[in-house]
């Protein structure tokens, strides 16, 4: 008698065969999900991968980057260290300041400083840039604001100004120059290491660190010392005139507050960037023209800055002369 319903039990051969097809079939439906998710998750990965480049990219200070629609006070700020590879640069600065100067609605300019100092070269740039500025545009009236620290370097800059402002508890000063270097050649003895040292050039080791102290190469370091010092002291002889004090402390090196500042003529009065720009210059609104580095752009700088002053490290040439 045949079976009336001949799929229900199915030979063995069969069963086996749709079993497979059955599980192949499933297979291939998750294999298809799985390379779905993991091309969700590429695309997704792709996609962050291009937002940070983006973020790396962008300027910091793109709210400021449209122009002001009416009169405002430009400020310029000078933070950190007076350096090539910081934002303080020399190029940050000035790029920052002739924009200022040229928007036709900067009824006035504010640099306010908060530096210890840095490199003698850059913060002399700026001081020339800012004369120059108030040369070509002799209507804008440009002002310095000393805030936390305003010494050295940073103070060379403020004196390109026409007037000078800071809190009372400022740190105004250090007019000065500084060159650090150490010495190994006790250590080296103790520890029985012999220095060797190769050169072209009568003075090619000049200062070398592992060696012991030449007065003639000191005498001739105190020189060049002397001579950038007298730099400084001209830069700010010019630019204050008649108000500094006839006090020799005053290019000592030493530093002073705001309040003590404004009686050796130092500083013309006590003020903030506010009140400079409400009481002095009279424009209340305020537009910050500062110029901050990208983010990949510090990246990139920073090795490069690492790269270079471990070069300089290993050939025992780091001793470089600051405004301090």
């Amino acid at each position: 008698m045949s079976d009336p319903n001949p799929n229900a039990n199915p030979p063995g051969d069969e069963r086996w065969a749709r079993d497979t097809l059955t599980k192949l079939a499933f297979a291939a439906v998750t294999e298809q999900r799985r390379a779905r998710r993991w091309g969700i998750f590429f695309k997704f990965l792709f996609f962050t991968y291009l937002v940070g480049l983006l973020v790396l990219a962008w300027p910091d200070n793109l709210g400021n980057a449209t122009a002001a629609t009416k009169k405002h006070t430009a400020v310029v700020r000078v933070n950190g260290l007076i350096s090539s590879g910081t934002e303080a640069s020399a190029k940050n600065i000035i790029e920052a300041l002739r924009k200022a100067f040229k928007d036709e609605k900067t009824v006035g300019v504010v640099v306010e400083i908060n530096s210890p100092g840095g490199s003698p070269v850059q913060a002399g740039e700026i001081y020339d840039e800012i004369q120059r500025l108030r040369q070509q545009y002799p209507k804008l009236p440009v002002h310095a604001v000393a805030s936390d620290v305003c010494a050295s370097g940073g103070y060379y800059i403020a004196a390109a100004a026409q007037k000078i402002y800071a809190n009372r508890a400022s740190i105004v000063g250090s007019i000065g120059v500084r060159m650090d270097s150490f010495g190994f050649t006790d250590a080296m003895a103790k520890l029985g290491i012999e220095r060797r040292a190769y050169t072209a050039g009568n003075n090619k080791d000049f200062l070398d660190p592992f060696k012991p102290v030449n007065p003639e190469e000191v005498r001739h370091l105190q020189g060049m010392l002397d001579a950038i010092h007298q730099q400084f002291i001209a830069a700010v002889k010019q630019g204050r005139g008649e108000r500094l004090k006839d006090n020799p402390e005053v290019f000592s090196g030493l530093m002073w507050t705001g309040e003590q500042s404004v009686g050796l003529g130092l500083v013309d009065a006590l003020g903030s960037t506010r009140h400079v720009a409400e009481e002095v210059i009279g424009e209340k609104t305020i537009v910050d023209y500062t110029k901050h580095t990208r983010w990949l752009d510090r990246l990139l700088d920073g090795t490069e800055a690492d790269l270079g002053e471990a070069l300089l490290k290993a050939l025992g040439l780091d001793g470089t002369a600051r405004w301090r």
